[in-house]
């Protein structure tokens, strides 16, 4: 799958007026619109965030990691993973009572 995203010159903190504004192209998830991916920092929180995002399907996925990768060679960010399966589909907090 080929990725979908494009630089943005919006960087930084993006309030709820900033992001409606954006270009889906520059979010992981352009038809969802979530997980903007305008700067370093965006690109490591939807890294992070990955398997917390909801209403999306493999194909979605599919999509969002190829944005991320590409976003993050822009970037300059370094990626450990070579699949989106290795992020998750659903969040994995450790539980410490186990």
């Amino acid at each position: 799958m080929k990725s979908t995203w494009k630089p943005h010159e919006q960087h930084g903190s993006l309030s709820g007026k900033d992001k409606r504004e954006l270009p889906a192209t520059v979010f992981a998830f352009p038809d969802e619109r979530k997980e903007p991916l305008t700067d370093a920092a965006h690109v490591r929180n939807a890294i992070a965030r990955f398997d917390q995002v909801q209403g999306v399907d493999d194909a979605d996925r599919d999509l969002a990691f190829q944005n991320i990768l590409a976003a993050a060679a822009h970037y300059g960010v370094e990626v450990a993973e070579t699949d989106w399966h290795q992020l998750g589909r659903l969040p994995h907090t450790p539980n410490p009572a186990h």
